[in-house]
């Protein structure tokens, strides 16, 4: 992986980081286009799964300025929240972290693949009435549930991982759309943490490549946000099928 001296690796990278902020931020999934792709420039599924939590941390961080700038942000529902995620998340890290690589590579595109399908066949059609009051994890054991398999799964493969989170927080929470995407963002960057520790110790972080992709996420999270009112959600679940199929297919084919 000579992402240095390969200019159109190094460009390859970018640029998937652009499309992965920019589909993060306005409906989520674009790390089913980065995992699949750092597997097909030749990393093992352990170590593109560690790496691409790299992108991910940041562009979270980054979102989550960009959303409190606008004041859209509520902290203060983060740390009940936050439980059963993080305690979800070590579980699936730890998993991912030890699965032997011949288990890991099938389970991760397929996966990946299920929740691009999944993402467009069912698009989530959920919304609070307006002034409803939102629930917290204790007073919902669905919604307590729902975030500590949110955060398994995230811990696990993270792709996609937006759309479990959304589903929790608007179909069981009761957030508006606005406030769930907002704090999808947060509890995604407070979970990568941990999982990124994991991925660290074991080695299973290519910093590079991982950077490099952080680069273009941080673009790509600014234009998601300029342009979160101009873009379907539906259009791009779409196109990001089609992306995904392409890329899971050539990395399930590559030798």
């Amino acid at each position: 992986m000579e992402y240095l001296s390969d200019p159109w690796l190094a460009a390859t990278m970018l640029g998937a980081g652009v499309l992965a902020g920019f589909i993060n931020t306005l409906a989520g999934g674009g790390g089913l286009l980065i995992l699949p792709l750092l597997m097909l420039s030749g990393m093992g599924a352990a170590l593109a799964n560690g790496t691409m939590r790299v992108s991910v941390l940041i562009q979270s961080v980054e979102a989550v300025r960009q959303f409190n700038r606008r004041g859209t942000m509520p902290f203060a529902a983060l740390p009940a929240i936050l439980v059963p995620c993080l305690l979800g998340t070590l579980v699936g890290a730890l998993a991912a972290a030890y699965l032997p690589e011949a288990i890991l590579k099938p389970v991760l595109l397929t996966t990946l693949v299920a929740v691009a399908l999944i993402m467009v066949i069912k698009p989530n059609q959920m919304s609070p009435a307006a002034h409803e009051t939102p629930l917290t994890p204790g007073q919902s054991v669905p919604g307590w549930l729902g975030l500590f398999f949110a955060g398994a799964y995230g811990g696990f493969v993270q792709a996609g991982v937006g759309f479990v989170l959304i589903a929790v927080l608007v179909g069981q929470l009761r957030y508006d759309m606005l406030r769930g995407n907002a704090l999808k963002l947060a509890i995604t960057g407070s979970f990568t943490v941990l999982a990124l520790v994991i991925f660290v110790a074991r080695g299973q972080v290519a910093w590079l490549p991982g950077l490099l992709v952080a680069a273009g996420s941080l673009l790509g999270v600014r234009l998601g946000v300029g342009f979160a009112h101009r873009v379907s959600p539906v259009v791009l679940k779409r196109i990001l099928l089609v992306m995904v199929l392409v890329v899971c297919l050539a990395a399930a084919l590559k030798g």
